[in-house]
């Protein structure tokens, strides 16, 4: 089955921009090597549109802000986080902040069994400075020295990768994404399941149902991940916190932020504190 995103209207520019960035991508899946990295610096509000590649793909953010969108689901990829996209997932990326990035390339021919669907990783110390060391490497690094060992230990370290759960997984069916869309729109609606049931023509135990089965999540578990997703990208902007607590729906801004904390581990005051320059 194809997996495919919805297009949203783009630019001429903007379209050309894909062009260009699809032949660097067809042009680097001919080097003979398992591995390569690309490094990159976006600027807030690029947007690289829907694409594959037949590569699997690890978007590591190592300064700022990007979110990937896959017809899955919507991954929002904060400082040392990346997401990994498996070979021919169509995703498109969008950069909510300056940002810095790494993009590891793995060939399908390498000896490793990586996901076959994308995931949020952590990007642990020893990946980050693996990931680091390599993409000072020549293209066509030596496969047989110690770049080719690194390497190996590299492609390892992904393919241990654990999930992480900055994730918005998107459901299928029309009734809920009837429902997901405009919560997207306005993390801060306050309706209930009830209230979604009466205005959808359904019954909140069936909507609930669903929403389990298609997310993974309650409905209330997936409007708090929209608001935590949409808190990040207005952290990203500098908005205020208490800005963002209200846009939220949050009763006081102490609520926003013990929630921020429980989810992230850090304040949202300090969430962006300790980018790398």
């Amino acid at each position: 089955m194809t997996n495919s995103i919805s297009k949203r209207p783009i630019l001429d520019t903007t379209t050309r921009w894909k062009d260009k960035h699809e032949d660097k991508i067809h042009n680097l899946e001919k080097t003979p090597r398992d591995l390569v990295i690309r490094i990159g610096q976006r600027k807030s509000g690029e947007r690289l549109p829907a694409h594959s590649h037949g590569w699997g793909q690890l978007l590591y953010a190592n300064r700022g802000l990007m979110t990937a969108n896959t017809a899955q689901g919507i991954w929002v990829v904060p400082p040392h986080r990346a997401v990994w996209i498996p070979a021919f997932i169509e995703h498109e990326v969008r950069f909510m902040h300056n940002t810095s990035m790494s993009n590891v390339y793995i060939s399908p021919s390498a000896p490793i069994e990586l996901p076959q669907h994308c995931s949020m990783v952590g990007v642990t110390p020893l990946l980050r400075e693996l990931i680091r060391e390599a993409s000072t490497f020549p293209k066509l690094y030596d496969e047989n020295g110690e770049q080719g060992r690194l390497v190996r230990v590299l492609i390892e370290q992904i393919g241990a990768m654990q999930e992480s759960a900055i994730h918005l997984p998107c459901p299928a069916d029309s009734k809920l994404r009837l429902i997901t869309d405009q919560i997207q729109k306005n993390p801060g609606d306050t309706k209930t399941l009830e209230d979604w049931a009466a205005q959808t023509g359904s019954s909140s135990r069936t909507l609930a149902r669903k929403f389990r089965l298609e997310t993974g999540m309650t409905f209330g578990q997936w409007r708090q991940q929209t608001r935590l997703l949409s808190a990040m990208i207005m952290l990203a902007e500098q908005k205020p916190v208490s800005l963002i607590a209200d846009e939220l729906g949050y009763v006081s801004q102490s609520a926003f932020i013990a929630m921020f904390k429980k989810a992230t581990g850090k304040t949202p005051a300090r969430y962006f504190s300790n980018q790398e320059h």
